[in-house]
């Protein structure tokens, strides 16, 4: 398929910029691929899809607050520093992105905190935003990264176009988030409240998780029409065996398996097996899938809706299927449901 093939217009108003005021009631619009039908509920009534024995596989990444502020030596400039990923926490070394870039280059300083308390140098230009920092700090490993929390901020996405509030550091995590290491939230889980996953469990669901640690790689632009081409950033990932016992068992029961975001998908559907079976993985994954696509693992979807021409629009329309997901941003769009990462969701049996 092509690039220009997921392309739509978009109204601004329909970005969501704050979430829903109670998670569990976000819209949700779901989609029946066998009987080609869109229904309008609440995501609270996602409890009515699902029955006892029915296994919902999570993200259980957490968010770390990714962004930080610092100065510049001499000139004293306002450098945004945004943390990808941890290097080698011995010598604290990190991948990171600055802003503006052209400024940043290998031996500058950058001091952060009011007190500059937090110093790291550059060492070198990975490409053009991206950067290696060594961080220079006389404390702990344990008080350092205290003191990246203290100094970070909550990485809300740039197309909101504001600043980061207090809620967004509880609302731009999931519930059941807890092995840190993402800079973006699982989204789709971003509408269970824990009354709903109560209700869920009393009615009998199950719940495994997975981790896939986001990076910003998810929401590169592709920027070749012919999609064979676009290369995905890699992200690290873990897979249990005791996950892969539950979700191999629901499959062979029969039983309804649904991923919670495209994050899960991509993690389930990096390493299953020539049978259709899920298999442990600790390691990495730039898995990248679009339609046409056989799905080996879940049978349901939760998503939400997602910007014109990203690969997660594009992972949703290879399970959804091309002309029915096209139909569905349509609706959705003259039905005024939100859009991106505090928006509506979407689940698709």
């Amino acid at each position: 398929m092509k690039l220009s093939a997921f392309h739509f217009d978009l109204p601004d108003e329909l970005i969501a910029k704050y979430p829903a005021e109670y998670r569990d009631e976000s819209r949700l619009m779901v989609l029946n691929r066998k009987e080609q039908t869109i229904e309008h509920k609440q995501f609270k009534d996602v409890i009515d899809y699902f029955d006892d024995g029915d296994l919902m596989i999570l993200n259980n990444t957490k968010v770390f607050p990714a962004r930080m502020y610092g100065n510049k030596e001499k000139t004293g400039a306002r450098i945004e520093v945004f943390l990808l990923r941890e290097l080698n926490a011995e010598n604290r070394l990190w991948d990171v992105l600055v802003d503006p870039a052209r400024k940043i280059r290998i031996g500058n300083k950058l001091f952060f905190g009011e007190d500059d308390s937090l110093v790291a140098e550059v060492i070198d230009n990975t490409t053009s935003r991206g950067r290696t920092l060594r961080f220079l700090y006389d404390g702990s490993y344990e008080e350092f990264r205290q003191k990246l929390e203290d100094l970070g901020e909550t990485p809300i996405p740039k197309h909101l176009e504001r600043d980061v509030e207090e809620q967004d550091a509880e609302r731009f995590q999931t519930i059941y988030a807890k092995e840190e290491g993402a800079v973006a939230a699982p989204t789709a889980g971003l509408h269970f409240s824990k009354h709903l996953m109560k209700r869920l469990e009393i009615k009998g669901v199950d719940f495994s998780e997975i981790t896939l640690h986001i990076g910003l790689g998810t929401f590169n632009p592709v920027e070749v029409e012919d999609l064979s081409k676009h290369k995905m950033d890699s992200e690290q990932m873990m897979v249990s065996e005791k996950t892969c016992e539950e979700v191999n068992n629901a499959i062979d029961k029969k039983r309804r398996v649904c991923a919670v975001g495209t994050t899960v998908m991509r993690a389930i559907e990096s390493t299953v097996s020539s049978n259709g079976r899920l298999n442990p993985y600790d390691g990495w994954t730039n898995k990248f899938i679009f339609p046409p696509y056989d799905f080996s693992i879940a049978n349901a979807m939760i998503t939400n809706f997602h910007p014109s021409k990203s690969t997660l629009m594009m992972q949703v329309a290879a399970f959804a299927g091309y002309d029915f997901l096209m139909k569905a941003y349509k609706e959705a769009i003259k039905e005024g449901y939100k859009f991106s990462t505090y928006g509506d969701a979407m689940l698709i049996i």
